[in-house]
């Protein structure tokens, strides 16, 4: 069978889905690998074996008894220190997040050197520091987390800058339509529509379960999409791009919805969570 499938849903375990950049199961996130992505591309890409395996063993956790996804985590443990990239920790794992990414190495950013940049079709193009983001008045939302995959991490609260007001500042043009969003991991790619991007819902995250969101959970900075399935929710967030039409993310080139509302995409029906 090629590699990736035109539709990686009809082949990959039941309920097995992408969640962000890197986010696979309660604890903030790390995107799904792509084994088939280039190898001269920013990061080097997962392994192949390690992605089977890791789809194999996340369809047991998910959905069977605690001990045996324990058994599962041991098992991809071993299999993890088979592989270059160091993957482990991609199952539900009691309370939280757990990190995973497309990337199989992502730099680390911080007050002296994290940059958003805001361009496009606007009048007023600019980079934000961490210290300017941090200096703009905030919304905290608290909803559920739903991956894709079938997972959820109930009232989970984000704290950030409404992406309405970055768009306000930025003078959006009247041919825009979409907004293009970039990582610093040089990989993951999302999009959302002009009108989904100024919902008062949807945050730039600088905080998460009462903590300033850290490199694992995608920090300094995130995008939080609090309607939609969490592959919408980028990490590493540093570029905001206004065009004239939707291109899709990293996950919807592979088949997945680019209009990801919770119960009402990718063939789900699970409850709304905003």
């Amino acid at each position: 069978m090629p590699w990736p499938p035109a539709d990686p849903r009809k082949h990959w375990p039941h309920g097995l889905h992408p969640c962000s950049n890197d986010d696979v199961t309660p604890d903030p996130d790390r995107h799904a690998p792509d084994p088939a992505e280039d190898p001269d591309a920013h990061g080097r890409p997962i392994g192949r074996r390690l992605f089977l395996g890791t789809l194999g063993l996340g369809a047991l956790g998910v959905a069977t008894a605690p001990w045996l996804q324990r058994g599962a985590e041991n098992a991809l443990g071993a299999l993890s220190g088979q592989d270059p990239t160091g993957l482990s920790g991609l199952l539900p794992n009691g309370g939280g997040f757990r990190y995973y990414s497309v990337a199989a190495s992502v730099p680390h950013k911080g007050p002296a050197d994290y940059r958003l940049t805001v361009d496009g079709l606007v009048d007023h193009p600019r980079a934000y520091t961490l210290a300017d983001l941090r200096a703009l008045p905030r919304t905290r939302l608290t909803r559920d987390v739903q991956c894709v995959t079938g997972w959820r991490v109930p009232g989970t609260p984000f704290e950030g800058v409404r992406l309405g007001t970055l768009l306000d500042a930025a003078g959006v043009r009247p041919t825009a339509r979409a907004i293009r969003f970039t990582c610093f991991d040089g990989t993951y790619t999302e999009s959302l529509t002009l009108d989904q991007a100024r919902r008062p819902d949807v945050l730039v995250a600088l905080r998460m379960q009462g903590k300033d969101i850290g490199h694992d959970h995608g920090g300094p900075v995130r995008l939080y999409v609090a309607p939609m399935y969490f592959y919408k929710s980028a990490k590493w967030l540093s570029g905001i791009t206004v065009s004239d039409h939707v291109e899709p993310g990293y996950w919807e080139r592979l088949g997945y919805d680019v209009d990801a509302w919770v119960g009402r995409s990718n063939g789900r029906t699970d409850d709304p969570t905003s």
